[in-house]
């Protein structure tokens, strides 16, 4: 039974990815899953709550990756840093999985029972943020870490936008030596 779950939120994920939360249909979620359409409705009842589950699932997994380059972070030196946090910018989603985060993203700004989930996101990549900027000596880390996911976010619509994947270490590299002041960098 938890297999029909997976299947099920895992092509949600995907539709949202290729096609926008408004693809995101019983039907076509079923279809894509490969599970019968009552079975959908069994174990998602409404469109929110599937939408939702994605989203959380997605979150988690996310949270389980951030939480794992964090812990590489800690205790290590500014030039290793660098090297993990350019890692940790190489391993970001991309594809469908990215676009459908942006599009999770979105729909919890229009619907409250998304919005936990995005929330717990952002808090996650703020957490990380905060350890890149700890490990690299940054002053400040947790104040500034909210303008280095920003940017990560900004950088992901341009990738998306633009098909550009260059740049993000370059514009990070950037933002955290003026992040560090006129001594640092």
């Amino acid at each position: 039974m938890e297999d029909t779950r997976e299947r099920i939120l895992l092509a949600t994920l995907r539709l949202i990815g290729e096609h926008g939360v408004g693809a995101v249909t019983n039907r076509r979620v079923a279809t894509a899953a490969g599970v019968a359409l009552g079975s959908l409705t069994y174990h998602f009842p409404s469109q929110a709550e599937l939408l939702r589950e994605t989203l959380s699932r997605y979150v988690d997994e996310e949270i389980r990756r951030i939480s794992e380059v964090a812990a590489r972070l800690e205790g290590i030196g500014p030039e290793q840093a660098v090297i993990e946090t350019e890692r940790a910018i190489a391993d970001l989603p991309d594809g469908p999985e990215e676009v459908a985060t942006l599009e999770l993203h979105l729909h919890a700004s229009r619907d409250p029972l998304v919005r936990e989930a995005a929330v717990r996101s952002v808090e996650a990549y703020d957490q990380l943020a905060t350890a890149i900027l700890t490990a690299l000596e940054i002053p400040d880390p947790e104040a500034k870490a909210p303008t280095v996911v920003a940017l990560l976010y900004g950088l992901a619509v341009r990738r998306l936008a633009t098909g550009d994947p260059s740049g993000t270490a370059e514009a990070l590299r950037l933002l955290l030596y003026g992040a560090a002041g006129p001594s640092g960098g």
